[in-house]
Parts: C-alpha cells; sequence; structure tokens
C-alpha cells in the first residue's frame, strides 16, 4: 500500500513567558523552550508540534511535541510514525524546506518513507550574479560536473574538507583562463563539494521535479489542521506545563479534529456504527 501524507511542524506557546529583552525564559514550565519564529530575533516560548496529516481525507495520523525548536531532525521519525500508523508498506510525505536535512533523508532511505523535501537555498552567490549550484551538472557516469563553461570537474584524489564525507571537485588548468571566471568564483579555482551520500537528495530532487504541485498539496493539506486546532486552544496556549503533560493535551486535540472529521466524512450514525462494531 502507498499513502501520501504531509508532514510540518509549528509552534505553539506557553503562557507566562518574559519577553525578549530577557531571552525568551518561561517562568512556569521548566521543560518550555525558545521556539525561533519568521522574524528576526524574535522567539516564542513553548513547544515544536509535529503532525503527518492524510492528503485525502486530511486526518492527523501521527503526531509528536518536542522541545526542539527546529524542524530538521524530525523527518525519519515522522515519517517512520506515520508510516506505522496507517501500516503501509510505504509512505510519501510531503515536507517544507525545513525539514531538508541530508542525514535525515538517507535515514528514510529503504524504510518505507519516500521524503519529498525541496532544498533550503543557503548560497548568496544568486544575489552576487555568481553561478549556482544548479548550473553544474553532475555526470553519475564519469562522476564528474560539467560547469557552465562546457568543461568538466573532477574529484580530487583526497576529501580537503573538515567532513570526512565530501570530496571535492575542480578543474585546475581551465579555470586559470576561462572568460566565465567571474561569474564562477572569486577563488583561484572553482571547487564543487558534493557529499558521498548525494546521490540520495538527486533522487529526491527528481521526484520533486516530476511533482512540481507538491509544496502546494502540503500547504492546502496540513496548514488548515493547524490553524482549527490554534483556533480551538484560543490564543495559541497550552494549557498545561511540562512536555509529558503537553503531549496528553495535544494527543487529546488531536483525537478531537480527527473524530470531527470523521463525522464529517461518514455521518454520525455510520461512525457511531463503526465504532460499536
Amino acid at each position: 500500500m502507498l499513502s501520501k501524507l504531509v508532514l510540518s511542524g509549528d509552534v505553539l506557546e506557553e503562557p507566562d513567558a518574559e519577553d525578549a529583552r530577557t531571552k525568551k525564559l518561561s517562568l512556569t514550565d521548566p521543560d518550555a523552550r525558545s521556539m525561533a519564529t519568521s522574524g528576526k530575533g524574535t522567539g516564542i516560548v513553548g513547544y515544536n508540534v509535529q503532525i503527518a496529516v492524510d492528503a485525502e481525507h486530511h486526518l492527523v495520523v501521527a503526531h509528536e511535541v518536542t522541545n526542539v525548536g527546529a524542524d530538521r531532525s524530525q523527518l525519519a521519525a515522522m515519517g517512520g510514525k506515520a508510516r506505522d500508523a496507517t501500516g503501509c508498506e510505504e509512505v510519501t510525505v510531503l515536507a517544507d524546506r525545513g525539514y531538508y536535512n541530508g542525514e535525515e533523508v538517507l535515514a528514510c532511505e529503504g524504510k518505507g518513507v519516500l521524503p519529498y523535501v525541496p532544498k533550503t537555498q543557503t548560497s548568496g552567490n544568486a544575489k552576487r550574479g555568481l553561478f549556482t549550484v544548479q548550473d553544474f551538472i553532475y555526470d553519475a557516469e564519469n562522476d564528474r560536473y560539467a560547469c557552465p563553461a562546457g568543461e568538466f570537474l573532477t574529484k580530487g584524489k583526497i576529501r580537503s574538507d573538515r567532513r570526512d564525507d565530501m570530496d571535492h571537485y575542480r578543474n585546475l588548468t581551465a579555470c586559470l583562463t576561462c572568460g566565465l571566471k567571474p561569474q564562477c568564483t572569486t577563488d583561484k579555482v572553482k571547487r564543487q563539494k558534493r557529499w558521498e551520500h548525494e546521490a540520495v537528495l538527486d533522487r529526491m530532487q527528481a521526484r520533486l521535479d516530476r511533482m512540481p504541485e507538491a509544496m502546494i498539496i502540503r500547504r492546502q493539506t496540513v496548514e488548515h489542521p493547524f490553524g482549527t486546532l490554534k483556533a480551538w486552544m484560543g490564543s495559541t496556549h497550552f494549557l498545561t506545563k511540562t512536555l509529558e503533560k503537553v503531549k496528553t493535551e495535544m494527543s487529546l486535540h488531536v483525537l478531537a479534529y480527527n473524530m470531527k472529521r470523521m463525522i464529517n466524512i461518514f455521518g454520525v450514525k455510520p461512525l457511531m456504527q463503526a465504532i460499536a462494531g
């Protein structure tokens, strides 16, 4: 069986938090942590709530509450939890670029979790008028990169990097006389890095290229449940304190949300009959 799921994380707040001038410390909950928000230098003291939503019925099939502020370490664990909850052999997981993490994508490989996560754009080359990573095409058959000038960058014999899993590709002769060098690099020669498991990320990007509507489906599917749950909670505050109690509170919210969804899908009487039977 194959199921399409949408994964997302959001920050839900604990009340009684000091403001940013005091570094966002919780006055009442020792487990709550400052969570980064979209505004620079801002943060909310609370918890990171993860949900996986079925794209067909919009049911929350798995959820988790954590006090880790970033989503980057959540992909494999939540994908596996959703796969187990649905009983599917393989699940397709759509997630935003906040989940992009090579190690997490690798952890999904062969585990029945097929992730679709857009790559994060961390390089400032485009704004500086320089070529980006996308302009260098990897040739898997010959293990080399083709550059915009039509030359090839080949792999160095040693991994000259702080990490021992990163290869460097370069062309020590063509770069020195290349007319496109001002658009390519400010260094003596262009060096293209490649992670030893980069093929896993290449396969994921190929899947994304074949599904251009993936992030539209993600937004339409997962943002509504979060908006509904926040509205129910009122001012986005949890009522309980400490991680374990907040997890219980969130489970009750998810249960209520799924019950209402099931009523909308089946109707009250058929749902009661299914529960009784």
